[in-house]
This record gives C-alpha cells, sequence and structure tokens, in this order.
C-alpha cells in the first residue's frame, strides 16, 4: 500500500501554523532576553558576589540543569497553584524558559568570566571602579565575546526545548501541528511542516544571534 501524500491543507490551516511561529517567537524573545539576564546575574553571583549568595545559586544551577525541562513546566503550571501563585499558560511557559536558560546560561557565563586574566580585575582596581563598575565595563564584555557562539546555541536549544510547552496548551508551533493533524488525520505532512519550521527558525535564530555578536563584540566570531 503506498501513500499519498497530502498538502493541500495547508491552504485552510496556514493561519494556524503562522500563529504557532508566533507564539514560539514571542516565548523566545521574552524568554531569552530575560534568561540570559538571570543567567548574568548567577554567573556575576557564583564567581564574584557575596559568600551568602553562593550557595543558594549553585543550588538553583544545580537543581534546574539535572532535572528534565517538562517537570519543570508542570511544576510551575500544576504546581505552583497549590501554593497560591496562579499563572496562565504562556506566563507559565515564559517563566519555565527564563528559569531553565538561566541556569544554563549561568555555567557558559560564568566559564567566560573565570577565563578572565587576573590583570584585568586590577585595572578596573586601578581605574579607582567600583567591583560592579569592574564587572560591568572591564569583565563582562570581553567574557561574553569569548563565550557569544556558546550562548547563542545555548538559546536555539531553549527555543527547540519549547516544543513541550504545547502540553499546557500554550499555542505554539507543536500545538498548531497537534491540531492540524487531528483534524487532517495527516500526521506526517503535519510533523514534516513543523519540523521543516523549527529548522528554519533555528537556523534563522542561531544567524540573527551571531551576526548580533559580531556588531556587539566585533571579534566573537573568531572564538567559534
Amino acid at each position: 500500500m503506498t501513500y499519498q501524500f497530502d498538502f493541500a491543507w495547508l491552504a485552510t490551516y496556514w493561519p494556524v501554523f503562522l500563529d504557532g511561529v508566533l507564539m514560539t517567537v514571542r516565548l523566545i524573545v521574552i524568554g531569552g532576553i530575560a534568561g540570559l539576564l538571570l543567567g548574568t546575574f548567577c554567573a556575576w553571583a557564583r564567581s564574584l558576589g557575596p559568600v551568602w549568595l553562593r550557595p543558594p545559586v549553585i543550588a538553583y544551577v544545580e537543581l534546574i540543569r539535572n532535572t528534565p525541562f517538562l517537570i519543570q513546566l508542570f511544576f510551575i503550571f500544576f504546581g505552583l497553584p497549590a501554593a497560591g501563585f496562579r499563572l496562565t499558560e504562556v506566563e507559565a511557559a515564559t517563566l519555565a524558559m527564563v528559569i531553565n536558560l538561566g541556569a544554563y546560561s549561568a555555567e557558559i557565563i560564568r566559564a567566560g568570566i573565570e577565563a578572565t586574566p587576573k590583570g584585568q580585575f586590577e585595572a578596573g582596581a586601578s581605574l579607582a571602579l567600583s567591583p560592579v563598575q569592574t564587572f560591568r565595563h572591564v569583565v563582562l564584555v570581553p567574557a561574553l565575546q569569548r563565550i557569544w557562539p556558546a550562548l547563542a546555541s545555548q538559546v536555539v536549544i531553549v527555543m527547540l526545548g519549547s516544543a513541550v510547552v504545547s502540553q499546557i496548551a500554550v499555542e505554539d508551533l507543536t500545538y498548531a501541528a497537534n491540531f492540524a493533524q487531528s483534524r487532517t488525520f495527516r500526521a506526517f505532512e503535519a510533523y514534516f511542516v513543523s519540523t521543516a519550521i523549527y529548522l528554519a527558525l533555528a537556523i534563522l535564530l542561531r544567524f540573527a544571534l551571531l551576526q548580533a555578536g559580531r556588531m556587539i563584540f566585533p571579534h566573537a566570531g573568531a572564538a567559534r
């Protein structure tokens, strides 16, 4: 029995896929920016922050890096309401992505910070810069320059991992594929289209991040 491919249904369901793409992009833009900010703070806390702040940051990073993203998502969406914290599907998905990316990016950024020569810290002190000013102007920028390609790859990984947010009814790209498949019974075509779109999104996101890195850090591309 030969399978007859049929993509004619796309003429009807393309708005559903478009909405799914827009939701996925929204999640990664908000989750990506907030997650990188959180990761930067955690990297600072572990490397240069006060001693009392390090244990909770280490516990957070290890907890997130050693548990599945889907469980983290379920805990936020289904578990937190029991403690009185109620979030919408999109809010829960965004928070889960921020927390997940924050933990992974913290270790990447920390590696860049710890590779900073001690002479740069001494140079900041000689210029009468405060520890925060030294970190921001002398340490952080070169550190990000060194690890930018790895950081870009991690953002792409989190974007691809966001496919599971459809499990809590977030209408992302995977939700769109499931919706189309359930009504057309064309599983191969529906998931083929979603796979192609995810591939395109990953390539475009990686390209955009690396281009941004070249503009922000002129020599970031040399680290690849």
